[in-house]
Order: structure tokens, then sequence, then C-alpha cells
């Protein structure tokens, strides 16, 4: 038969009230009568009673983490260290992760906060890009008002801010930036024949780094080249170089929305017989862990997912105050390696 509190409460030789009080962490206990209290909990294989415990306390112990796709580097890292920062679950302060995998459906992520919302998550972090349509950013803001209204804490980590206050935390990444520093090099290398593999229409993150594109080649004037819009993935990224070069031929350089796209890039342009960077220089963007390992190691530019994924994880727990305004931007830093070069004489 499982323990129940008053077993605990017994064991320990304390109350019920005081059990409670030093499971949910929220008051202040003796740290004699609370290790009494975990010690008892701990010899009585104590579990608690989460949805009854939730509906007492107006929160659970839940933290949602919101991906795209946990098997993509990318989101695994942030996931990952969202999780690392919550502390060990069971623990005073600790948190449970849970990883919600929305496969970039709209519908899914709606349905996942709507869950979060159901069993009174005490914080939501929610990843990567968002849907850039007025009606989609509406459902989304409408879920989270709930949420943050039932008191869940809501952090955007990697996404856009809400167009109105809502009090989520968010900590968005420069993407415009980092895309207009890696154009900018090649331009400095002298390429002005050069490709773009944005990722798909109608996310965020695929606009604005292809604006920084944009706005790098306006600046330059001399300078310009296809475009063609492919998903995150090296797939694609290999059928879009080879789209690419049936666009423009003579392209010297092909910059990639992310560092997977950019692998499918150099893996397609070998198949053609041609050589990065010898022939084409190649970019990718975040560089992920395997990027300085590729063949050649990719020119890239760098966000901090595993300090922005903890900062996240930090602020969802209240461990850390939101930013001033609720808002921070997360620069991305340009590593330069082998895969750009000089374009050909």
């Amino acid at each position: 038969m499982a323990a129940t509190l008053a077993d605990v409460a017994a064991r320990a030789g304390v109350s019920t009230a005081t059990v409670s009080r030093v499971l949910r962490g929220n008051y202040p206990v003796a740290e004699a009568t609370r290790s009494r209290v975990r010690r008892a909990v701990a010899e009585l294989d104590y579990v608690v009673n989460g949805p009854a415990s939730a509906l007492a306390a107006a929160s659970s112990d839940l933290v949602g983490v919101l991906v795209h796709d946990i098997a993509d580097p990318y989101f695994g890292i942030l996931a990952g260290a969202v999780q690392e920062s919550l502390g060990e679950p069971g623990a005073d302060g600790g948190r449970l992760a849970v990883v919600c995998g929305t496969r970039s459906s709209h519908e899914r992520e709606l349905a996942c906060l709507t869950m979060l919302l159901r069993q009174r998550a005490a914080a939501v972090v929610i990843t990567g890009s968002a849907r850039d349509d007025a009606e989609a950013v509406r459902a989304v803001t409408t879920r989270l008002r709930r949420l943050t209204e039932a008191g869940t804490r809501v952090v955007l980590c990697g996404r856009p801010p809400l167009p109105e206050d809502i009090g989520a935390g968010t900590l968005t990444f420069d993407n415009r930036g980092g895309a207009r520093k890696l154009t900018e090099h090649l331009l400095h290398l002298g390429h002005r024949r050069i490709g773009y593999l944005a990722g798909p229409r109608g996310r965020s993150t695929s606009r604005h780094r292809l604006e920084g594109h944009q706005e790098a080649l306006a600046a330059r004037g001399d300078a310009d080249g296809p475009v063609v819009h492919v998903s995150f993935d090296r797939a694609a990224g290999y059928d879009g170089a080879r789209a690419l070069l049936q666009k423009e031929p003579r392209l010297t350089a092909v910059v990639c929305a992310n560092d997977s796209v950019a692998l499918g890039a150099c893996a397609a342009l070998r198949d053609l017989g041609l050589q990065v960077p010898r022939d084409v220089s190649v970019t990718g963007f975040v560089d992920l862990p395997f990027s300085g390992d590729a063949m050649p190691p990719l020119t890239t530019a760098r966000l901090p997912l595993q300090e922005a994924g903890a900062r996240a994880g930090r602020i969802a727990t209240g461990a850390e105050e939101p930013p001033p305004g609720g808002l921070a931007s997360v620069s991305a830093e340009l590593i330069v390696r082998s895969s750009t070069a000089p374009p050909p004489s």
C-alpha cells in the first residue's frame, strides 16, 4: 500500500501541514525539521499526488520546453541547457522538464500550450522560430496570456518578442546581424555572385537571416545572387545547392540558413565536381558541435545556445530576474574557418 502524507508526518513527528510546506518549498521551515521530513519521504518512498498538489498550490513542478525537433542538435542543446538549469527533480526548488516536440506545426504548438495550462505548469520555455502570419501570432499570444494570467512564467528563447506585453521574458537571437556578418565576410573576400539557401517561408528565423544577407548585398551595391528556400536540414541543403547552381552556374559562394543545410550544400558541390572553398565558398549559421569537424570546417555565425538555454531556464524558475523591459538580444559571433576563401581568379 502506498504511503500517505499522514504516514510521512507520523514518521517525521510533524504535522501534515508541515510536510506539505516542505514538499512545496514555499514556506520557511527549520532545517532540522526539513531534514526529518525528507528522510521520512525517502524511507517511505512517498510520491506526491501531482494533480492534487497542483490544484492545491495553483501550480506544479513541471516546466514545459517547446522545441521543433528534439533530434535537431540546435534544439537538443537548448532543451538540455534549460533542463540542467532546473535543478534535480524532487530536490528543494527542483523542477521536472517536459520536452514537447511540435514538429514545426503551429497546431501542435497550440495544443502543447493548452495541455501545459491544464497541468498548471510552473513555467514554459518556447524555443525556435515563430510563424510570421498575424493569425498565428495572435493565437499563440492568446494561449501565452492565459498561461501568465494563471501564474505560469513564460520565456521565449531564440524567438522574436510578442507584439504585446503579456509578462513573458524574451531572449531573442540576432539572426539579422549574424547573417549580415557572414555575407560581409564573403564580400570582403571578393565574392560578388553569392547564392543564399534560406530557411522555410513564413518563419521568423528564415526571414530575419535572409534580411541580414540582403542588407549586406544592398550596402555593397554590385553583388547579387539567387535565393532558394529550403527546410532546415542536410537533405534540403543538398537539393537547394544544386537548384542554386542551376539558376546561376557562376556562383562563387553559398550562404546557408544553418549548419545542417551547409553540410548538405558541401556534399552537393562535391558530387558536382566542385571543391570547397577552392571553387565555391560555403557558410553556415549557429556553430553546432559538428561544424568545426566538417570537411572543410565551416565558417559560421555562432549562437551561444548553451548559455541562452541555461539563462532561459533560470528566468523561468525565478532564479534570475528577466532582462530589463523583458527583452534581451543575444548576439551572433562570426567564426571564420576554412570553408571560405577568396573566389577563383
